[in-house]
């Protein structure tokens, strides 16, 4: 698919709505040692980074299941053990939440260029909210997003299109003249769900899968790339 095409689809755009995790920044590396704390305090055996990251995407107390599961989710996990897991796991993750959480290159002057060409943006993440702000904070990129979405501000989260919808609504720009970016098929399908076009980053975390399966309207192997595909 060729940028200038790329343009022609997105040129009526208003409002862009990025993920976080595996988007935006490389949280992988701290995500893994909060995991592999928790499963240290519980008496269980850790996990390399490359592994974790295969786990994230959907949330914290999945990532705490699938830890617990070594990455098959058991349906009669003991609620009790999740409890002290998911518990020791925000514990652990609060404490050192951006050591070697960083964002990926290209990310800071694209959303600077991208707030030049009047760009409206906003973040949906399924991560909790608490941690959110703390992040885009430390890597000071906080500025530029209007409204900011986590997993657990609503009752439902992606690939459910409500963190998407609330979106618009706050910001008051309809669905289609919306773009959700992201790096997991739970962005790609929340985009559809709602109405709305989409591009998938090649680089992220979706579970080793391509982000190309789930058709989004365009994918960027890098994310300077999406500055060529939405330059006015």
């Amino acid at each position: 698919m060729s940028f200038e095409r790329d343009f022609l689809k997105f040129e009526k755009r208003e409002l862009l709505i990025f993920d976080l995790d595996g988007t935006l920044v490389d949280s992988a590396s701290d995500l893994a040692a909060a995991v592999n704390m928790m499963l240290k305090q519980l008496g269980k055996d850790s996990f390399e980074e490359d592994v974790v990251r295969g786990w994230v995407g959907n949330g914290a107390r999945v990532l705490v299941k699938r830890a617990l599961c070594g990455g098959v989710e058991d349906e009669k996990m003991d609620e009790k053990l999740f409890k002290t897991a998911f518990e020791l796991f925000m514990d652990a993750y609060s404490k050192n939440i951006c050591v070697n959480t960083k964002l990926y290159p290209g990310v800071k002057v694209a959303l600077a260029k991208l707030a030049e060409d009047g760009y409206r943006m906003a973040i949906a993440t399924n991560k909790p909210s608490q941690f959110v702000r703390p992040i885009l904070e430390a890597l000071s990129i906080e500025s530029f997003f209007e409204v900011v979405v986590g997993g657990d501000d609503l009752p439902e989260k992606k690939p459910h299109p409500a963190p998407l919808l609330n979106i618009c609504e706050r910001v008051g720009v309809n669905s289609d003249r919306a773009l959700m970016v992201g790096d997991s098929k739970n962005d790609i399908l929340a985009a559809k769900a709602a109405g709305m076009a989409s591009i998938g980053v090649a680089y992220g975390y979706n579970y080793g899968e391509d982000i190309a399966i789930y058709e989004p309207d365009a994918v960027a192997t890098s994310f300077l790339e999406i500055l060529d595909m939405l330059k006015r």
